[in-house]
C-alpha cells in the first residue's frame, strides 16, 4: 500500500467518525447516522430492522445428556444370536484387526475390551490378554535415543500397556514367555510396562502358595456344597463333622422355591460337643448373626452358638502335670542380664471371649430357620435341650427369646406409645 492509499483512508476515516459524533451531537436519527457513516466509510448500508431490540435472547434450556456409544462399541454387538461368551470376545478382536489395518484407535479399543472382559467371562484367561497385547504395532513405540528411554516414550501408550497386566494382576493372572515377547516386541525393555511384567514374575511366584487356606479357583454353584466349603474355612479343628441338617426343595411349577424349606448345613467338634455338655443350664446361650464370609468375590453368612464368658471365681482350673505338658513348660526360669532401664512390665491386651458350641449357614436368616438348627443339633447334644436359647440377630427387633425344648414363637415387642408412656411416667416420677 502506498503513501497516498493510506492518507485516502484515513481521511475516510475521519469523515465518517465525524459524521457520527455531529449526529449524535445534534439529535439526528439514528438511521440518518448510519447512513452517513456509510456513506464516509464507502461501505454498503446494512439494513436495520426496528423489531430488533438490543438485549441478547435467553439461551435455550439445556438438555439432558445423551448417551453416546464409546468407539468400536458395535464390534462387541455384532453375535448372531447374541451370546456373550469367549468367541464372540475373540471374534471382535479378530474384525477390529482385519478391518482396521492402520490399527487407528488401538488404545480405545484395547480399554473398551477391558471393560467387557467381566461380560463374556473371560477377564481370567491368559490367551486373551495376550490377543490384547498383540492389537498393538509391533517395534513403534519402541525408544530409538537415550532422551526417549528416559523420558516416557509415548506415554499413552505405555499407561494402556500397563492397565492390561494391572487387570491380570487384580485377576490372579500369571503373565508367560508369550506376554515377555509381545512387550519386548511392542515397548521395548527400558519401558514401564516391562517393569510391571517384572515386578508379576517376582512376586507372583513367591506369594502364589503363601496362603495355608487356599481357597479353589472355581467355586461351586451349589450353595449347599459352597456352605459346606465356607464352614472347613471356619472351623480349625480337622476332626470337626460338617452335617447337612435340611436340603433346599426343588422349585415348584410357578419356578419359584419355597422359602420355608431353606438348607441347614452345620459345623461341630468333639471338644465343642463336650463343652456343650458341661454348660451350666442355669446360663442361657446364644444365637447370634450373621456374620460375613468372603470365598473370592462370592459373600456367605454364618451364624453361631455361643455363650458369655464364665466369671473367674466360677471356672474350674485343671492341673496339668509338667511332664504332660508337651506344648511349654510350666515354669521357666531364666537368668537374664537385665538394667534399671528394662521395664518388666508388658501391655498386652488380651480380650477374652466365650466358647463357641457350634456354626451353621442357612440359606434364610430368620428365627424360624435358626430354631430348626436348634432342633436339629439335640439329637447329637442332649443337654441342649435344657438350656435356654437366645437369639441375636442382626435383623431382628430385639433378642428372641425361646426355650429349647419347645422353641416357641416369641411373643411380639411392646408398641411404640407404650414404650414412650413408660418413660413419661418415669421421668414424672424422677421430678417428682
Amino acid at each position: 500500500m502506498s503513501w497516498t492509499q493510506a492518507l485516502l483512508l484515513a481521511r475516510g476515516l475521519s469523515r465518517g467518525w465525524g459524521g457520527i459524533c455531529g449526529a449524535a451531537l445534534t439529535g439526528a436519527p439514528f438511521s440518518q447516522v448510519s447512513s452517513q457513516a456509510s456513506q464516509g466509510l464507502h461501505c454498503s448500508t446494512a439494513n436495520h430492522n426496528s423489531d430488533s431490540s438490543p438485549v441478547p435472547s435467553p439461551p435455550e434450556p439445556l438438555r439432558g445428556p445423551t448417551k453416546v456409544l464409546s468407539p468400536h462399541e458395535e464390534l462387541f454387538g455384532q453375535a448372531p444370536d447374541g451370546a456373550q461368551d469367549k468367541a464372540s470376545f475373540i471374534r471382535a478382536v479378530q474384525n477390529f484387526g482385519q478391518y482396521n489395518v492402520h490399527k487407528r484407535g488401538h488404545v480405545d479399543f484395547i480399554y473398551l475390551a477391558l471393560r467387557k472382559m467381566r461380560e463374556y467371562g473371560v477377564e481370567r484367561d491368559l490367551t486373551v490378554y495376550n490377543m490384547l497385547l498383540d492389537i498393538f504395532p509391533k517395534e513403534v513405540f519402541l525408544p530409538r535415543s537415550i532422551f526417549q528411554k528416559i523420558f516416557i516414550h509415548y506415554p499413552r501408550q505405555q499407561e494402556c500397556g500397563v492397565a492390561v497386566l494391572e487387570q491380570m494382576e487384580s485377576h490372579g493372572v500369571m503373565p508367560n514367555k508369550e506376554t515377555e515377547f509381545l512387550l519386548l516386541q511392542i515397548f521395548g525393555r527400558k519401558s514401564y510396562p516391562m517393569l510391571k511384567f517384572v515386578r508379576m514374575k517376582l512376586w507372583f511366584a513367591r506369594f502364589k502358595n503363601v496362603n495355608p487356606f487356599p481357597v479353589p479357583r472355581n467355586l461351586p454353584q451349589d450353595p449347599v456344597d459352597l456352605a459346606r466349603l465356607g464352614l472347613r474355612h471356619i472351623e480349625p479343628d480337622l476332626s470337626a463333622r460338617v452335617t447337612v441338617y435340611q436340603m433346599p426343595l426343588s422349585k415348584d411349577s410357578t419356578g419359584t422355591a419355597d422359602p420355608t424349606n431353606q438348607y441347614i448345613v452345620g459345623i461341630q467338634s468333639p471338644d465343642q460337643q463336650a463343652a456343650l455338655a458341661r454348660h451350666n443350664p442355669a446360663r442361657p446361650i446364644f444365637v447370634e448373626g450373621p456374620f460375613s464370609l468372603w470365598l473370592r468375590n462370592k459373600c456367605v453368612y454364618y451364624h453361631i452358638l455361643r455363650a458369655d464368658l464364665v466369671p473367674r471365681e466360677e471356672r474350674e482350673v485343671e492341673e496339668i502335670p509338667e511332664e504332660w505338658n508337651l506344648y511349654y513348660p510350666m515354669q521357666l526360669d531364666l537368668d537374664y542380664g537385665r538394667s534399671g532401664w528394662d521395664d518388666y512390665e508388658f501391655d498386652i491386651n488380651e480380650v477374652e471371649e466365650g466358647p463357641v458350641f457350634a456354626i451353621c449357614m442357612a440359606g434364610a436368616h430368620d428365627h424360624a430357620t435358626l430354631a430348626k438348627w436348634i432342633q436339629a443339633l439335640q439329637e447329637t447334644n442332649p443337654a441342649l435341650g435344657q438350656i435356654p436359647v437366645v437369639f441375636r440377630l442382626a435383623a431382628s427387633t430385639g433378642e428372641l427369646l425361646a426355650s429349647s425344648t419347645g422353641l416357641d414363637e416369641p411373643s411380639p415387642p411392646p408398641d411404640r406409645q407404650e414404650e414412650e408412656e413408660d418413660d413419661r411416667q418415669r421421668q414424672q416420677q424422677g421430678q417428682s
